[in-house]
């Protein structure tokens, strides 16, 4: 029996051994799993939100879905995949305060919540124009559902409308008492006219239903988790330079556009969501500047010689765009503060990474759209 009970405890302390460096490893990742996100602030219960984000895995949303969680609200980010990418926001998940639901807004949603941001939508053009009656269905079904939501759990709903509303402005900077000037059965129009139709949708369920609505008309916006190959200007001429490819400008290159940088939006979103203004506002950058000058700063910055290529303009492409920003300068308090430069030097060094990721065989998934069918880019 001794001889037994000995050869147990051997047998015991050989397994406790075996296991050792096991239980060790087990710790490490306990603690980098309790240490792996970015800093929350402490809300109490009345001052915490929950908040839904659609579209919240994409270039914007996942941006604001930062913002919110560090501001310590309960974020549940709702996303389809056909543009969004679970990487972006990856690292909350696991969180307390988060949750990410696969779902397409098509279909409607249950959840209790106090504050709604729809930015739910494809925004580029081989996207929103691979799939015309899909982006079509997002913007109004998607949009009812929302609305739906909003009304039925009492919760603020925030649109992110676009500056395409304005289509090919002929009235310029563009203010938001502007109605446009769009082609309604051109290429774009799936994305223009959805969106059109959903700021209506919010309109009427305000004065019908007493929803609370926000709507914030987005002009152009760059920066990190931007898809490299989603067919804007921002994306196009830094991928191009980078790659040391000619810089393809459509047309003559003297159409104007006006760039923010992303964390300036979602500032925007934010402010917007929280004031006690219903009607649109528009959010981005009254500096304005030609597609050429773009292309050569761009140039300038990457720091190669590549050649700017001249190619037949695009069916529809605004001529100028630019945001007047006075109702939000003076009603909100905002404005942009990321100088150009400083954004773009930011959104080269994430493209930069990126590259550097697929050299090095590591596959970075390109929007689902872009995959399978390439659509002409345009300066947006």
């Amino acid at each position: 029996i001794c001889a037994f009970n000995s050869s147990s405890n051997l047998s015991l302390l050989s397994s406790l051994q075996a296991v050792a460096p096991l239980r060790e490893k087990i710790r490490d990742l306990e603690q980098s799993f309790s240490q792996k996100y970015p800093p929350v602030k402490f809300l109490s219960e009345k001052d915490r939100k929950r908040i839904l984000i659609t579209g919240g895995a994409g270039f914007v949303g996942s941006h604001l879905t930062d913002k919110l969680m560090m501001d310590g609200h309960e974020v549940t980010v709702v996303d389809n995949f056909f543009t969004g990418r679970k990487r972006n926001v990856e690292h909350w998940i696991g969180h307390e305060n988060f949750e990410l639901i696969n779902h397409d807004v098509v279909e409607p949603l249950y959840i209790e919540v106090d504050q709604i941001y729809h930015l739910a939508s494809p925004a580029s053009p081989p996207n929103y124009m691979y799939n015309p009656i899909k982006t079509l269905k997002t913007n109004t079904i998607g949009t009812l559902n929302m609305l739906g939501l909003a009304k039925r759990v009492g919760a603020r709903l925030l649109l992110a409308s676009t500056s395409e509303v304005y289509g090919d402005p002929e009235v310029h900077p563009q203010n938001e008492e502007y109605w446009g000037h769009v082609n309604p059965i051109g290429p774009r129009a799936c994305y223009d006219e959805g969106k059109r139709v959903a700021e209506t949708m919010c309109y009427a369920y305000m004065k019908q239903e007493g929803v609370e609505v926000r709507v914030a008309r987005i002009f152009n916006t760059f920066g990190s988790r931007m898809h490299m190959n989603d067919g804007r200007v921002v994306s196009n001429f830094i991928l191009q330079a980078l790659q040391g490819e000619p810089l393809t400008v459509y047309g003559t290159g003297s159409q104007t556009r006006a760039f923010q940088y992303v964390s300036d939006l979602v500032n925007g979103l934010v402010s917007l969501m929280n004031s006690n203004i219903s009607s649109p506002v528009n959010l981005g950058n009254p500096e304005e500047h030609t597609i050429l000058e773009f292309a050569r700063l761009i140039k300038s910055l990457v720091g190669n010689r590549s050649q700017i290529q001249f190619l037949p303009e695009a069916q529809d492409d605004p001529q100028r765009r630019r945001p007047d920003i006075r109702k939000a300068k003076m009603m909100l308090g905002w404005e942009p503060v990321v100088p150009l430069e400083e954004g773009l030097n930011k959104t080269i060094q994430y493209f930069s990474r990126e590259l550097e990721h697929q050299a090095n065989n590591q596959y970075i998934p390109k929007p689902k759209a872009a995959r399978m069918k390439k659509g002409r880019p345009r300066h947006i």
